[in-house]
This record gives C-alpha cells, structure tokens and sequence, in this order.
C-alpha cells in the first residue's frame, strides 16, 4: 500500500475492528511532525539529526529499525519519517511476506526516495528476508525465474529507498538483517506526566474539556501506552457527553473507567482473569501458560502477548522456570488475603529459562 506525505496519510492507516467514524478521530490525533510528537526526547533528537543530514546531502534517510512495546508509536515515527522527508509512504508487514515473490512485488513498485515500512518485521518468512539483506544493502535483488536446473537469476537494481522496521521483539531478528539498519531506536513506556502531555494535545483536537485531575486520573490507567490513553479519553468523553456535564474531571473519569472495567492499575477484564484463575483455581502458581490460557477462556498468545507483559512490569505476575506464579501484590490487589503458605516454586525471582507451555 502506497500512501502519500499528506494529511490524507494520517487517516488512511488505521486499523482494528472500530467504525469508520472511531478510525477516523484515532487518526487524526496521531501526531504529523517530531515537533508535535510528544515524549520520546532522546530518540526524536537522535531521529531529527538523521533525516536533517539525509536532507541535508540531498540523499534517502538510512534504513530505521523502531522498537518497544505495541502502542508507542513505531507507526506515527515511521509516517513522520516520510512526511518530514517529503516522500511517498509505502505500508507492509512481516505476517504479509511468506514467499520471496511476494517481496520482489513490492520492491519493484518502490521509487526513488520512497519509505518503505515493515511493520512487525520479526514475522517476515525466512526467504523472503534472506532477499531484504541485498535489497537494503545493494538495492538489488535477484528474481528467479523457472524451477530445478533450468531456474535463472535475473538481477533487478532498485531505486535508493528507506526501510523503516517496527518490531516489538528484536531478539527475534537474525543478526545481518539488524545489522543492516543505520539507525535502531528504541521506544520507552511513558511516565505519567507524558501521557498526561499527550491527553492534552488530543483532548485539544477532540474539543474536549479535559480537567488536570482528569488527565491525571486516565494517564495513570493507561499503562504507559499513549494508544490506550487515546482510547481511554474517547470513552471517557462518551461517559462524559451522556451522564456528565462534558466536562472529564477527575471524578467523571474514574466513574467512566469504573463502567468500562479499567481498574487503578490500568487493568482491565482479561489482566483480572489471569491474576484470578492463578490465586483461586491455582493457589498462586506455579501454572504453564498453556494451561493458564485454558482457564480463563483465551488462546495462549493472547495471554501471552497481551496480558502477561503489563502483569510483569506491574509486579503482579512473575515468570518462573516451573509455569507463571502470582506474587503478593497480586492477591493484595484482588482483596485477597496471601497466604502464608503461597508457593512460588523454587524459581520466583530467576530468570525465565524457558517457557512452561504446560509446566506441573
């Protein structure tokens, strides 16, 4: 998918199962300048140098590998990158390359000074990146035409372009395809004053009357995440148009919140399933996750991916070489008591040597 340095380009890339009215407003505060991008300090400073000197020698950025956790920004950066460049933004992911043809495709339709963004590059099938190593490097890339022993090479050059990869699991790259980018930030959750910072900006663009209690009490829901801080604003100004005055004070939001089931820690219904099969029907731990998966009703990367993560940071789940155990803060925050005798294994504390898919 092509999409052009515009204004448009921040309202086509969208996504997820909302209506076309909730994609629209979620574009539209995506930020469209490292100026307006807020937090980030050290990497919008490290990515403003690159692309002024790119623009600067009048030449294409260096390829940019963008990582962290879902829902910081790795996309808005990577439209930013084009729009401050001036160029035309081309839109992939690593889950849509399972063959090599599927990428000479798209890098045959590339331009000269086009970004090319792999989102999730992790995912890309093994051909299919072995052919990115001389498409990044030499701009080159070699089409096999037949099959067996009549198969040819046919080279095809490239037009100098630069590839912008978002991943939220580097350790997943092979070495040569890290190697191959110029510039690897990293993106860091965020403190509360910064999502507050955000709440702000997009409470402005929503024409929304956002109090500072109010943004105070949404930021420290939002677990880090300027995406779910975005979401969290939208419901709670639905909250705030229906049974409030439109004003989102700090007692509005924490009413809103309690409706939509986000709790004082950011957690939400799933985060809650998780913490409670393991203190109710598994004593606190330790548990694997395949069987974890299986009492609260959810697929094992789901858990995985989207609940266990945040249950770490917040200190509430641990990852044992035995399964995942629930740590004291955990039944304190169910209103449980912990017991005097809650098992942690052996192994609370050490390194997740492995994963315990369906550990004892």
């Amino acid at each position: 998918m092509s999409i052009p340095a515009d204004d448009e380009s921040f309202t086509r890339l969208v996504g997820g199962d909302a209506d076309q009215d909730e994609r629209t407003v979620e574009a539209a505060l995506r930020p469209r300048t490292l100026a307006e991008f807020v937090g980030q300090e050290r990497l919008r400073e490290q990515l403003s140098l690159v692309l002024d000197a790119a623009k600067a020698r009048g030449r294409s950025a260096d390829h940019i590998l963008l990582s962290g956790p879902p829902g910081l920004g790795k996309t808005t950066l990577a439209m930013i990158v084009a729009a401050e460049m001036g160029v035309p933004l081309r839109i992939t992911s690593g889950p849509a390359i399972q063959h090599a043809g599927d990428l000479a495709a798209i890098l045959s339709s590339v331009s000269e000074g086009d970004v090319l963004f792999f989102d999730e590059i992790h995912r890309m099938a093994r051909p299919a990146e072995e052919m990115l190593y001389t498409a990044m490097e030499d701009f080159r890339v070699d089409v096999i035409v037949g099959k067996g022993p009549g198969a040819t090479a046919i080279p095809l050059d490239l037009p100098h372009f630069t590839m912008v990869g978002a991943t939220t699991r580097t350790g997943l790259l092979p070495g040569p395809l890290r190697d191959r980018f110029g510039f690897t930030g990293h993106l860091e959750l965020y403190e509360p004053a910064e999502l507050e910072r955000v709440l702000v900006r997009s409470a402005g663009l929503l024409e929304v009357e956002l109090r500072r209690d109010g943004s105070r009490e949404i930021a420290g829901r939002s677990r880090g995440t300027p995406r779910i801080a975005n979401r969290l604003l939208r419901r709670v100004r639905d909250f705030a148009e229906v049974r409030a005055d439109s004003i989102i004070s700090g007692a509005v939001a924490r009413a809103a919140l309690t409706v939509f089931a986000v709790d004082e820690l950011g957690l939400d219904r799933l985060d809650r399933a998780v913490l409670t099969a393991l203190c109710r029907n598994f004593a606190g731990g330790p548990v694997g996750l395949g069987t974890l998966a299986v009492a609260v009703g959810e697929e094992r990367e789901t858990v995985e991916e989207v609940a266990e993560p945040f249950l770490v940071r917040a200190g509430l789940l641990a990852r044992t070489p035995r399964g995942r155990v629930a740590t004291p803060a955990a039944w304190t925050h169910l209103g449980l008591a912990v017991p005097r005798d809650v098992a942690f294994g052996g192994g609370f504390g050490e390194p997740d040597l492995f994963s315990a898919a369906d550990g004892p």
